[in-house]
């Protein structure tokens, strides 16, 4: 279960334009103040609680002012007997170019515990974190400020089919993941009915996963560029990621019943 909703995590994290250095709007979409929540679902089951969470801070690097970025995630109801999570992730994203400059996480699950960090150096492409030095493409992210990087991202000119990537880091490398655009959709959530663009992240096969398994995820097609739903088949019934709770957004979000 850990596996499955560290992976709808990454799919709320990611989307980009292909190899090439990724075009963002000149303004933000999001502001402090905003916050986000999500339960992940297996079956009729809440197995876990996301908050993703927009503050200001006093902090600066190379001089320069910064949006600190805080996820949470924790499991929930009677999958704390069995595995109990409490995790905490902080990315510092340049206020004007949305990129990391510093990304931490601490570790709770079950009996382990781990504090990781990584400063990036975007200029000079590398990655300095407390288990050694990573060589990078040129614009990478984690897997907090790719989400928020991702929902600045220009798509008016997006067509069905059209795939995608982004490289981010996580653990002890670079990974790339591709993506690609399924058209748009209205989905029914806990905040009204939404019009959405609809993505499939790939995913490898294994243990967890059928040979055909599929992920899916929804963003809104409005300003806020905001996830709505995520949605993964595993080999015996599938985990979804629902939106339930948004507070703070930059423009208002345009719901119907």
């Amino acid at each position: 279960m850990k596996k499955i909703i560290i992976l709808l995590s990454l799919s709320i994290f990611s989307i980009s334009l292909y190899g090439q250095k990724l075009i963002n709007k000149k303004e933000s979409v999001f502001k402090a103040g905003e916050q986000l929540k999500y339960r992940f679902r297996y079956g009729f089951f809440t197995a876990a609680e996301a908050t993703l969470q927009v503050k200001e801070t006093e902090v600066k690097f190379n001089n320069k002012e910064v949006f600190q970025l805080t996820a949470l995630g924790r499991t929930a109801g009677s999958f704390n007997i069995f595995y109990k999570v409490r995790n905490r992730y902080d990315s510092y994203i340049d206020k004007d170019e949305m990129v990391p400059y510093l990304y931490t996480e601490d570790i709770r699950e079950a009996n382990y515990r781990r504090r990781d960090k990584a400063r990036f150096y975007q200029q000079e492409k590398k990655i300095v974190t407390n288990k050694g030095n990573f060589k990078s493409t040129g614009q990478t992210f984690d897997i907090v400020s790719a989400y928020y990087f991702a929902r600045g991202l220009d798509l008016t000119k997006i067509k069905n089919g059209d795939k995608f990537s982004l490289d981010y880091f996580l653990d002890d490398g670079v990974t790339n993941l591709t993506i690609q655009y399924l058209g748009k959709e209205r989905v029914k959530t806990s905040l009204g009915n939404l019009n959405c663009l609809k993505f499939s992240p790939s995913i490898q096969p294994g243990r967890i996963f059928r040979k055909d398994s599929k992920l899916f995820l929804w963003i809104t097609d409005d300003n806020n560029r905001i996830p709505v739903k995520a949605q993964v088949e595993i080999l015996v019934g599938s985990v979804t990621m629902e939106l339930t709770h948004a507070t703070g957004l930059k423009y208002p979000l345009v719901a119907s019943k």
